[in-house]
């Protein structure tokens, strides 16, 4: 089983995140170039080989229309008085007057970006945990959260390129370890806050975490999101055959290594645990229905899927099963109470065996088509992403099963 273990013990940002899964790929300079054109307005990404504490690794910096990210862009007042903690890892002096973007801007952002629908469902998931938790600490509606101008680029960047890259490796798992938060207090628009601040200490529940002796914000909010929905585990490196290394660097010194250590390799495919969540529905149209399972769905869960059932009084009306990783349950039993009219949700904790996935690019008259290999337990299987087929035959013309045929 491919395993991905992201070694978390000086906290994690977007781009220490990036920094390390890009160590991780065997044509570094293509994937830059790649995630330099997926045409985030005014974004421009650069790596640099920097050394921490005597070890070699890479920093990510962003580019905003040429200016590179930087503290000030993060510490600002949103409308409706409300701040957002952003990422603050970076320093500097400059000050930034910009409008704010709210979630249907990002969304809109999203929504062009040259990726897969998975990638983009993703993205957008990810950004829905840092806009619930910013919802809660400021206590105004998801609607009313504001992303100031800048950093919404540089986030979208962060988050883009690491979707992307987490995509591209395809890892069947991925644990990681107890998150450093750092210690002490952050300067933020309302004033002095304490480490973690209070969004990332939202997004980190249930997960666990620890502070220290390092004074300083170690664990943004960005980071938080990302580690939280790719995780399926937190805990201990697992036994492995590592394959490859990558270090993620953060932009300040310490006196230990600041960075983010990804480890990939291969483990024994002893499965991973999901949670299965289920209710009973019989009075919701199918319109409905539809729409709290997209809502989930973009919200991480694993599957959603429906089975129709006899209910009480003789009523036709379906089973809700919704399959998510164990660190995403409470999440997803408060979207199920929002979305549905169910008055009750069971629990089931399953283990879950996978077969080892990976996404290969190949060449066709049509140009470049993704397909998807699993293998494993003696088995192998391949097929054509289907946004790719479908493309290919609104292109053309054709149905998919031409599309397949001239392949």
């Amino acid at each position: 089983m491919k395993t991905l273990y992201l070694d978390c013990g000086m906290g994690a940002a977007g781009d220490m995140l990036t920094a390390a899964l890009l160590e991780l790929m065997p044509e570094r300079e293509k994937m830059v170039a790649e995630l330099n054109n997926l045409g985030i307005p005014g974004v421009e990404v650069k790596t640099e080989a920097v050394s921490k504490c005597g070890i070699g690794g890479t920093h990510i910096s962003v580019r905003i229309h040429g200016e590179e990210e930087s503290e000030a862009m993060h510490k600002h007042t949103h409308e409706h008085d409300h701040t957002h903690e952003h990422e603050q890892e970076h320093t500097g002096n400059h000050t930034h007057t910009h409008h704010h973007s709210g979630m249907h801007e990002i969304e809109h952002i999203v929504e062009e970006l040259p990726v897969s629908e998975r990638v983009k469902k993703d993205i957008l998931a990810v950004f829905g945990l840092i806009a619930e938790a910013e919802s809660h600490v400021h206590g105004v509606p998801v609607t009313e959260i504001h992303f100031h101008e800048v950093g919404t680029m540089d986030a979208v960047a962060d988050v883009a390129a690491v979707c992307v890259l987490m995509d591209r490796l395809a890892p069947d798992r991925v644990m990681v370890s107890p998150v450093h938060v750092g210690s002490g207090q952050v300067k933020c628009a309302h004033g002095i806050l304490p480490v973690p601040a209070p969004a990332t200490a939202y997004i980190l529940k249930d997960i666990p975490i620890y502070g220290g002796e390092i004074r300083g914000e170690l664990c943004t909010p960005t980071g938080a999101a990302l580690l939280k929905y790719f995780a399926d585990s937190f805990g201990a490196m697992p036994v492995m055959r590592t394959m490859a290394i990558g270090y993620g660097m953060g932009q300040k010194d310490f006196p230990a290594a600041n960075c983010v250590r990804a480890l990939f390799g291969e483990t024994d495919s002893i499965g991973d645990t999901v949670a299965e969540l289920c209710c009973n529905v019989d009075d919701m149209t199918a319109e409905a229905v539809g729409f709290a399972m997209e809502t989930l769905l973009s919200a991480g869960a694993l599957e959603v899927y429906t089975i129709p059932a006899g209910m009480k009084k003789s009523r036709p009306g379906i089973v809700l099963n919704v399959m998510c990783k164990e660190s995403m349950k409470d999440e997803m039993v408060k979207l199920i109470f929002q979305h549905t009219t169910t008055i009750g949700i069971r629990e089931n904790i399953s283990r879950r065996y996978t077969l080892g996935r990976s996404i290969e690019r190949v060449q066709t008259r049509y140009g470049e088509v993704h397909k998807k290999v699993c293998a494993g337990y003696g088995v192998t299987r391949e097929k054509y992403e289907y946004e790719d087929l479908a493309r290919i035959a609104r292109e053309n013309g054709m149905s998919m099963g031409e599309v397949l045929a001239s392949l």
